[in-house]
């Protein structure tokens, strides 16, 4: 597994969570699976051991020197790349989200490299090396490059949207060769695609879930790719992602105050009065409390929430007998449109935060959870929401569409809404509260068929290793 990020040593996003997981899972089914990241400087390394050898990386008219960290985990080794690049900064991949760093395209080559380095000196060939996102992006080429000539590779698009794309003349700082499958059409100049080019090399495709695999074949979602990946379908498969089902589990949660299970929801009601109070919303069990937990971006559907005289949620909040909580960080004028919303409105809070433990609080908390995303390749809250108890209200889209069956059904788990308007939006939550207010009975057998559903990792992995050995079969 080659990942710029993986928990709990380095994270931006659901990536992080998965790359983890993922090799855990997979190392449970009884794989040899090694987990190779970078050595960041917000990177805990105290548990590792240095390797005794060193590895020489050419990046362009320089050599690099790179060491290599080793950990033990359980089923798992996980192994850091140890160089300046990673370990001199305290980002992942920029200062802020708003400031990547312009040396990107070669610090996560230089991790590509460095992970065929280190399986040379360990003298062990993967019968699959697995490339997550963009920052893996030449790793098909390298992997041809450097003679693992039995090896295949399998590369996960975690969200197409970002693709890596760079000046043409950082592939020359690069030195992985030059192929025009790296390149991509803009304007009068080429520019690289790390994206494109993983996508052109992998023998095959995944990603994170059935839907979002379709979906990216359309122009709507393809993000410029949709042809290339219409061309790859046969390679193209879509695996929904699991949760940490240990680490996402109300029974035995340690950041709840109070435990709880479909069998006793007492503990639920205990940490949705202490949400109430610590959000400053009035303590009241009766009123529906809907929370979103969210980077505050365009894809999470803020811009449809914000659009309108009145608002979308200003019509939320002022019309229907509810509470609302915001936790999360983002876009800065939108939050602050967020905040002089919450001024106005006693039943909406706006925390412009990053919390895990918030983060568990208002899952536990809650009676819905509100996503209403322009896209979502996979989506992990309303599969944390769902095992919580806390009903998902979302829309049909991506893994949201994978995960929820609309409380139309017999076996409902959620209240699913297609198009991304003001009316759609209001209608499901408003769906939501006649739910909880007019038929209370239901809205508890709904909340509880929530919590059996079964989104271990173990279903996902299983899935990779069949693709794995479909794969290597040829």
């Amino acid at each position: 597994m080659i990942s710029s990020e993986a928990v709990p040593y380095s994270k931006s996003g659901g990536l992080g969570d998965v790359a983890s997981s993922l090799s855990y899972a997979l190392g449970e089914l009884g794989h040899d699976v090694r987990l190779v990241i970078p050595n960041y400087g917000l990177t805990d390394d105290t548990q590792f051991e240095t390797l005794p050898f060193s590895a020489k990386v050419k990046i362009g008219h320089k050599t690099e020197t790179i060491n290599f960290k080793e950990k033990s985990d359980g089923p798992v080794k996980i192994y850091l790349i140890d160089h300046i690049w990673f370990s001199g900064r305290q980002g992942i991949y920029g200062d802020s989200a708003y400031a990547p760093y312009n040396d990107n395209l070669v610090r996560f080559t230089l991790l590509t490299k460095g992970a065929l380095e280190l399986c040379k000196n360990l003298k062990w060939t993967p019968e699959i090396f697995h490339g997550h996102d963009w920052t893996s992006g030449f790793l098909p080429q390298l992997v041809k490059r450097e003679n693992f000539s039995d090896s295949k590779v399998v590369f996960t698009i975690h969200n197409l949207a970002y693709q890596g794309v760079f000046p043409r003349l950082d592939l020359l700082l690069a030195d992985v060769g030059v192929d025009e499958s790296f390149f991509e059409e803009s304007g009068k100049t080429k520019r690289v695609n790390m994206m494109k080019a993983a996508l052109e090399g992998a023998d095959v495709i995944t990603t994170v879930s059935p839907s979002y695999a379709n979906e990216i074949q359309e122009e709507e979602y393809g993000c410029g790719l949709d042809g290339l990946l219409r061309r790859r379908r046969k390679e193209l498969f879509g695996i929904l992602n699991g949760i940490d089902t240990k680490e996402w589990d109300p029974d035995t949660d340690p950041l709840l105050k109070h435990h709880y299970n479909a069998n006793n929801l007492e503990g639920k009601a205990l940490l949705k009065r202490e949400l109430q109070q610590r959000f400053n919303l009035d303590i009241d069990p009766n009123v529906p409390l809907i929370s979103m937990i969210s980077r505050i971006t365009e894809q999470k559907g803020f811009v449809e929430l914000l659009q309108g005289s009145p608002s979308t949620l200003e019509q939320i909040v002022g019309d229907l007998p509810l509470q609302f909580l915001i936790i999360g960080t983002g876009n800065k004028e939108m939050g602050e449109a967020l905040k002089a919303l919450a001024e106005l409105h006693s039943n909406l809070s706006v925390n412009l935060i990053f919390s895990n433990e918030a983060a568990h609080l208002a899952e536990a908390g809650s009676d819905f959870f509100l996503m209403p995303s322009r896209y979502e390749p996979c989506g992990l809250n309303q599969m944390y929401s769902l095992r919580y108890g806390t009903i998902p209200i979302a829309r049909r889209t991506g893994g949201l569409r994978d995960s929820i069956v609309d409380i139309s059904q017999t076996e409902g788990t959620g209240i699913l809404f297609d198009e991304l308007s003001m009316g759609e939006i209001y209608g499901a939550v408003e769906r939501a509260v006649t739910l909880y207010k007019s038929d209370y009975e239901r809205f508890i057998t709904i909340r509880k068929r929530g919590m059996g559903v079964d989104f271990s990792w173990l279903n996902s992995a299983q899935e990779y290793v069949r693709i794995y050995n479909k794969v290597l079969k040829g």
